[in-house]
């Protein structure tokens, strides 16, 4: 029995979980050391164990001095014997370390790495892996790689692992350290996953997998040490996420949105244009779903061109036809408007009763709009973040499309997502970015893919312009446009903030006085009005402008069939997902 506030020692500790028992316990450690670990978040037994080594050298190939030969990559061990430092004429550093070892010496050397020099110590016992070549009478390697090592310690000449460390303890004490911790307590860890799928995925033991990935007997048992880790980390999310599903699947309800051959008939009706198989197969998946008593939850994901607007408008209608509302969200003021546009083109014969909800309407306006859907006079709704405000109230919403979903943070979503009886949910994007893949994987997301594109697309071709290229792609640039073709020039700045980037403004006002001297050239960018953008992107679509230079505000899908070419400036700067799209 212990009393109020007496310390627990260190064995009943360890009897209750040794998994949870304090680094500072294990031998050897104690509380100055702990203190340098916690930085590191090792904080328990339990964080060491899993406290993997972030790379591993390859030492297997042993030799003794006397036993080197050139060309291949050799391990030698030694004592530091002399340590130098010197300036070449010219300002060269050179950091150079002889080694006494078995049959002889070697000579590491560092250029321009006079740091190195701290590195070492006379005394300090060293392994030294590299390529070898002779100077004189003795063998030099030019930038080895060095393990220091303990003066005990034996030398592993299987992967050798490398911790991730931080100032006040060295590789090879982590090392010590965590082989201890091994030795110790891996066998106090429970296995996770069932021996059914153990031996169906032929996976290693917990106790072996640990084992393994901090100190492999080779290179064999290291990759399946890692594969068993990897398997597991990706078999708990899948779990996780299955949960998740089953949770929506149990606990929630939508509402029923039935696909008739009739309200088939007249959405087809309004449409100038046949569905692709492609669009016609999106159709049946996403009517399916929608018809189920529980939320849709599905990604639409098609390259740029590929009809996505048109099945998420087929979608919209199906809810309205069933006297629900739907609503269509873009990430930009922009492609909400020219989402709004083409909504209205393709609507304009119809009943259905929409509305553009963006930041910036007047007052009234907004107020008036926001009274319609409210009391349900608004079916169809296209917008930006403005319509996740709360004083947005939708009267029946029966279906949310959010168009480039990655643009939105899971906050965002989930409160569009959850305005109104528990909505279905369809998602829209060119480009399927990590998190979205993660999401289709592993069963958050259904998935449809447009993998056809109407009729008459062409290919996209895209280049890499090299700075000798330049004037000829900018030749071919002016050919199309004296053709009656438009095209955008991308910049990833809206201001100077650079000395080798040049600003959206710049670059219009340079290429108006150089290489499209002559065409009538137009600037966009995330910062203008609303009604300057309008105005600008309207004589654009009109072929008043020629060339439209812009940040990336352009990226999400801007709409204009005769805009057939596209230079980006210093692509560098942006991410894969802007230069998909």
């Amino acid at each position: 029995m212990m009393n109020e506030g007496t310390k627990p020692s260190t064995a009943s500790m360890r009897d209750q979980d040794p998994l949870r028992l304090p680094i500072q316990f294990v031998k050897g450690v104690g509380p100055r050391r702990a203190a340098i670990l916690a930085k590191l978040g090792i904080e328990t037994v339990s964080d060491a164990l899993f406290f993997f080594p972030r790379s591993y050298e390859d030492c297997s190939d042993l030799r003794t001095v006397s036993q080197l030969e050139e060309g291949k990559i050799q391990t030698i061990i030694g004592t530091i014997e002399e340590i130098e430092s010197r300036t070449l004429r010219g300002g060269q550093s050179v950091v150079g370390v002889l080694i006494a070892g078995e049959g002889g010496y070697l000579r590491a050397v560092w250029f321009q790495q006079p740091y190195r020099r701290d590195y070492f110590r006379e005394g300090q016992r060293v392994m030294v892996a590299g390529k070898p070549r002779r100077n004189g009478l003795i063998w030099e390697m030019a930038h080895p790689r060095v393990v220091h090592l303990g003066d005990d310690e034996e030398p592993r000449l299987s992967p050798l692992p490398i911790y991730p460390l931080t100032e006040g303890i060295q590789q090879w004490e982590m090392r010590r350290l965590i082989e201890r911790v091994v030795s110790q307590y891996c066998n106090h860890l429970e296995e996770v996953l069932p021996e059914k799928i153990l031996l169906q995925q032929r996976l290693m033991g917990i106790h072996d997998a640990v084992h393994q990935i901090h100190f492999p007997s080779d290179h064999d048992r290291l990759q399946a040490a890692r594969h068993r880790f990897i398997y597991e980390e990706l078999f708990v999310l899948q779990l996780a996420l299955a949960l998740k599903r089953h949770h929506q699947i149990a606990m929630k309800r939508a509402p029923v949105l039935r696909l008739t051959p009739k309200i088939d008939a007249r959405i087809r009706r309004l449409f100038p244009f046949s569905l692709t198989k492609a669009q016609d197969h999106a159709v049946a998946e996403i009517a399916h779903d929608l018809e189920q008593p529980i939320p849709m939850n599905r990604l639409l994901q098609g390259d740029v061109g590929s009809g996505k607007t048109v099945v998420a408008v087929y979608a919209m209608l199906v809810a309205v036809a069933n006297k629900h509302q739907a609503v269509l969200m873009a990430p930009t003021e922009i492609l909400a408007r020219q989402h709004f546009q083409t909504v209205d083109r393709l609507l304009e014969k119809s009943r259905v009763r929409r509305t553009l909800l963006v930041g910036g309407l007047p007052s009234h306006e907004r107020t008036q709009i926001l009274q319609q859907i409210a009391s349900g006079e608004i079916d169809l709704v296209v917008g930006t973040q403005a319509v996740i405000q709360d004083e947005v109230k939708f009267h029946r919403l029966g279906l949310v499309v959010i168009d480039e979903q990655h643009k939105f943070g899971v906050r965002q979503r989930a409160a569009l997502k959850g305005a109104g009886e528990e909505p279905h949910y369809l998602v829209m994007t060119a480009t399927p970015i990590p998190r979205t893949i993660a999401m289709t994987l592993f069963g958050d997301l259904d998935l449809t893919i447009l993998d056809e594109s109407p009729p008459g697309r062409k290919p996209v071709r895209t280049y890499l312009a090299t700075k000798e290229q330049r004037e000829r792609w900018w030749e071919f640039f002016r050919k199309k446009l004296r053709e009656g073709r438009q095209g955008y020039v991308v910049v990833p700045l809206v201001e100077e903030g650079d000395e080798e980037i040049r600003s959206v403004v710049a670059t219009c006002r340079e290429l108006s006085q150089s290489e499209l001297s002559g065409f009538r050239l137009g600037m966009i960018q995330g910062r203008m009005r609303g009604e300057e953008k309008d105005s600008i992107m309207a004589q654009f679509r009109t072929g008043q402008i020629d060339v439209l230079v812009s940040t990336s505000v352009v990226e999400v899908g801007i709409d204009v069939p005769n805009a057939t070419l596209m230079t980006i400036e210093n692509a560098e700067r942006f991410g894969l997902a802007q230069l998909h799209q």
